[in-house]
């Protein structure tokens, strides 16, 4: 057994969002065999309910409140000083006060980063284990495309400098993680230095939780056609989703078929997503169990065209047996086969295509649904995953001297 120093950049539970599902998992299986101390930020006065709960899971816990409003006037201060803005968003001094407390009353055999930004927090004296989970460098670079100047120069600038800073983790860690082989390559070509000590640590679902049950109301009105979109929805890549769903594919299909509604099942709607409500498409906000709205979906979509690796609301459809219509970035992350397991869509004109067919076959979609099921069963377990971990924390235990018993 280990002491491990685990730093993740936001409230690991509850499990109820993309980053949030990894780090929990991330955060179980680390304590199967060590013992977890935990430093963590907290951004959603909601998930202050949940508190208890994740210090019955993980007593050795220290949280730091985040206000979004005054981290992001704070990081505009790291424009001054060179660095990326995300370090200063995740600047806290209550934090780096409970790492040196923890290290002063505790040995530690290593730390396990989630997230780059958390490695500012790391202590360097320690073995230092890295879950970059995606290439967040890669995405603000992929957001300044397309957004105009002057958010189009800062995005870039974010870029670049948060790459720098990667490269400097990387260089440190013993070794780093990404979710997708496809990710891990994209940093290992940025980072030639480091390639040797990076490989993929993929995303799983729980495949027993996510599943459907015949006893499970439907929450929607008899005879409509429900497109389903999960995610948290002031999350701007899933904003940009469904507003590009709503303007470009959803016209011809409500044409098409007049009793189909899309359905945006998610936390936080921003303003531009709220915009969206109408007769074609509803938007839920925080829903208690998701599941209800994806078992009886006619199919579920995720348009997302700012996409960064495995997408874990496509494995929770995949895993209740629905047939998932996905932009090709997706499809590929996932490694579903075409057409029998997914179906993946380039344009807009091939979303209304894929989806159109797939109405018109329904008992084509549940044959998909199915063999979706079977790939998430053979393929896609968080503890086969997540042991890949494994062999790097074993060695930093092996390596810390252990205490002599008394005669």
């Amino acid at each position: 057994m280990a002491n491990l120093l685990y730093l993740v950049h936001r409230l690991p539970y509850p499990p109820n969002k993309g980053d949030k599902v990894r780090s929990y998992h991330l955060l179980r299986h680390l304590q199967r065999e060590h013992r977890v101390f935990l430093g963590t930020f907290i951004d959603d006065p909601q998930d202050e309910a949940h508190l208890p709960a994740l210090r019955a899971i993980c007593p050795d816990l220290h949280v730091a409140r985040l206000q979004p409003r005054t981290a992001k006037l704070r990081s505009l201060g790291a424009l001054l000083r060179h660095e990326a803005l995300t370090l200063a968003y995740y600047r806290d001094a209550g934090l780096e006060r409970w790492v040196r407390d923890t290290l002063a009353a505790q040995p530690m055999d290593a730390s396990v980063v989630f997230s780059s930004a958390m490695a500012q927090y790391a202590p360097r004296h320690l073995p230092m284990l890295v879950d970059f989970v995606d290439l967040d460098s890669a995405k603000w670079s992929q957001y300044a495309a397309s957004r105009p100047w002057p958010l189009s120069w800062l995005y870039r600038r974010e870029g670049a400098r948060l790459l720098a800073f990667e490269r400097s983790v990387a260089a440190r860690a013993q070794h780093s993680f990404f979710v997708t082989p496809q990710e891990a390559l994209l940093f290992q070509q940025r980072a030639v230095e480091s390639a040797a000590r990076v490989e993929s640590l993929g995303n799983g679902v729980d495949a027993a939780y996510f599943a459907a049950d015949p006893a499970r109301v439907s929450p929607y009105a008899q005879g409509e056609q429900p497109l389903v979109f999960t995610g948290a929805m002031d999350y701007w890549p899933n904003v940009d989703a469904v507003v590009w769903f709503c303007a470009e594919v959803l016209p011809p299909l409500r044409q098409r078929w007049p009793r189909l509604r899309f359905v945006i099942v998610g936390r936080n709607p921003a303003p531009a997503v709220q915009a969206l409500a109408s007769d074609a498409v509803s938007v839920t906000g925080t829903v208690p169990d998701v599941r209800p709205y994806l078992q009886h979906a006619a199919l579920v979509v995720a348009p997302l065209r700012i996409a960064r690796g495995i997408q874990n609301k496509i494995l929770e459809a995949m895993a209740m047996g629905k047939a998932v219509v996905a932009t090709a970035e997706c499809a590929q992350a996932i490694g579903a086969r075409d057409g029998i397991e997914m179906f993946p869509a380039a344009d807009a004109a091939d979303f209304v295509a894929q989806v159109d067919a797939l109405l018109q076959a329904p008992q084509r979609a549940a044959a998909a649904g199915r063999a979706a099921r079977d790939k998430v069963l053979r393929s896609f377990s968080w503890e086969a995953h997540l042991s890949g971990i494994d062999r790097h924390l074993n060695a930093f235990a092996a390596a810390t001297p252990q205490p002599v018993p008394a005669c």
